[in-house]
């Protein structure tokens, strides 16, 4: 077909298992974002794994300016999130030309600094239960959450700041029920915080229709909810960014490829919100500690920080390949590219 005219939908029911395409690893890549003079910067690691597979200007963000037809019929042939399949043309491409080139990069060193952009990423896991981390994790420059993020009650342990706000449309909304009896009441909503929406789904394309226009959400499972509300007076379109799909891809094909693709379920199959926020970190900061995620010991502690007195349990689901995140977590702790917070460490 003429590039600029739309492919035809591709069903998901046509495969067996994940489909691999010819230009299945194949990602825009943006301009190199700026000389990193930090000296600690993970980029200057020597791990020729890591090397290999870490892409630093991979394109992260999706915006009007960096999209046409051609790209939705590249993206088509891809499952959400890592792209379009059995999405309608008319239904996602009049919301992504309304999203405004972001500025980038997503966050800069700190005045007077060395010039090193030190982050930390805070999980939900049962493990900051009792850690007195608070401290420490606000010492960081940035510091990145995700998911329900409830801090009242919790400061010694998982700290006060938010800086980025990573979620979905589904996140978002389905966390004020989960953790309401813990006294989650809102998504965090700190002065000045950069939100960054993982475009999961349609749900999540009429939900940004809603965030970005100011309007209630025209169709689907959110319809006649108020977007903007769920981010307590600080959306700002400046300081909103929509990930964009082959950054997606890129972390699941290059680091958290499960064997469960290969399986019928595998339009389920997907990488966390707390890894694509890790991962998000890992590209936008020198130095990066992770606290509140899966760790080898990971039976010894509830499944979310929040149940201080509720010992429950990690269940583990088909959509997320938590063992192959647990492992990844650990190596890149162990080749010193990230800080992985552990309360026994063998």
């Amino acid at each position: 077909p003429h590039p600029e005219t739309p492919i035809p939908v591709i069903k998901k029911s046509s495969f067996n298992k994940s489909p691999q395409w010819n230009f299945e690893d194949i990602y825009n890549l943006d301009a190199l974002r700026g000389s990193r003079v930090c000296v600690q910067s993970l980029r200057n690691s020597k791990d020729k794994t890591f090397q290999k597979a870490f892409l630093p200007n991979v394109r992260m963000f999706l915006h009007k300016e960096n999209f046409n037809t051609r790209e939705w019929n590249r993206l088509s042939h891809f499952n959400n999130p890592f792209g379009f399949m059995e999405m309608d043309y008319n239904d996602v491409m009049p919301v992504v030309k309304l999203i405004p080139k972001p500025k980038e990069p997503l966050l800069d060193p700190k005045p007077g600094g060395d010039g090193c952009v030190r982050c930390a990423v805070v999980g939900t896991a049962g493990i900051l239960n009792g850690s007195k981390m608070g401290a420490e994790i606000d010492a960081h420059d940035y510091v990145f959450r995700m998911n329900g993020a409830v801090i009242k009650g919790y400061e010694e342990d998982v700290g006060t700041r938010t800086s980025v706000y990573v979620h979905t449309a589904h996140s978002i909304t389905a966390s004020l029920i989960l953790f309401k009896k813990y006294g989650y009441k809102s998504a965090p909503h700190d002065e000045g915080i950069i939100y960054v929406l993982i475009p999961e789904g349609l749900r999540d394309f009429q939900w940004l229709n809603s965030v970005i226009k100011g309007e209630k959400v025209s169709s689907g499972q959110y319809k006649n909810r108020t977007a903007r509300n769920y981010y307590s007076g600080q959306y700002n379109e400046s300081r909103f960014y929509v990930l964009h799909q082959d950054f997606l891809r890129y972390v699941r094909n290059r680091f958290l490829k499960s064997p469960n693709l290969n399986k019928r379920f595998w339009p389920i199959v997907r990488p966390t919100n707390g890894a694509f926020t890790l991962f998000l970190a890992l590209h936008a900061c020198d130095t990066v500690s992770a606290y509140g995620f899966i760790t080898d010991d990971y039976k010894k502690y509830s499944n979310y920080y929040a149940e201080k007195h509720l010992k429950s349990r990690v269940i583990f689901f088909a959509n997320h390949d938590l063992v192959q995140e647990k492992n990844l977590w650990k190596y890149l702790h162990d080749k010193n590219i990230l800080k992985l917070y552990q309360r026994s460490v063998s």
